[in-house]
């Protein structure tokens, strides 16, 4: 027989089943489980940083396609509804305990609309990066087809798909210095 500790006053959830649920973690190995492990984490971090956001109303996916961002949050401000989405790919090359950052960012996206309508990575954002654990960006989890590079400062910017800018990209100078860009395909 276990002991249970509980871990706080506010908390409900009691050591063991945080442990438990660090295993499962480790060992996840389809969409469900990740997707239901992310929502409780969700409602967990929510319940402490943001307890006016209603995250029981937010829709979760996975997506197998994702390739520029381990999440996104979607938001319909006709109707209120959020999604938010993670990349599956991201999730199986950095394991639960940083793609759980993932989960932390997007939640904070989901809050900014919640409370203003809007999301960003501005001042907003970064003020709760520190408090949730979490990056204002991540990182990259897949390799890109092309790089655009800029002649006069050496910028790079990864693209995934073969874009206007990909494909023309004397059309355009960089955003930095007004250099010329020059486009490399990524062969491996």
């Amino acid at each position: 027989m276990s002991r249970q500790t509980t871990l706080s006053d506010g908390a409900q959830r009691t050591l063991t089943e945080c442990a438990d649920a660090a295993e499962r973690a480790d060992t996840l190995t389809t969409e469900r489980g990740l997707l239901d492990r992310a929502q409780q984490h969700a409602a967990d971090v929510a319940a402490e940083h943001f307890p006016d956001l209603p995250v029981e109303a937010i829709e979760w996916e996975i997506s197998t396609q994702r390739q520029r961002s381990a999440g996104a949050t979607k938001y319909d401000p006709a109707t209120g509804e959020m999604t938010i989405s993670l990349a599956w790919d991201a999730f199986e090359q950095h394991g639960w305990e940083q793609f759980s950052s993932t989960v932390r960012h997007e939640l904070i996206h989901a809050w900014q609309y919640h409370e203003f309508g809007k999301a960003d990575h501005g001042r907003t954002f970064a003020r709760w990066t520190d408090a949730l654990d979490t990056s204002q960006y991540c990182e990259r989890f897949t390799s890109p087809n092309w790089w655009v590079i800029c002649d006069g400062c050496g910028g790079k910017l990864a693209r995934y798909r073969r874009s206007k800018l990909v494909k023309q990209p004397e059309q355009y100078s960089c955003g930095d210095c007004g250099g010329s860009l020059r486009v490399e395909e990524v062969t491996e």
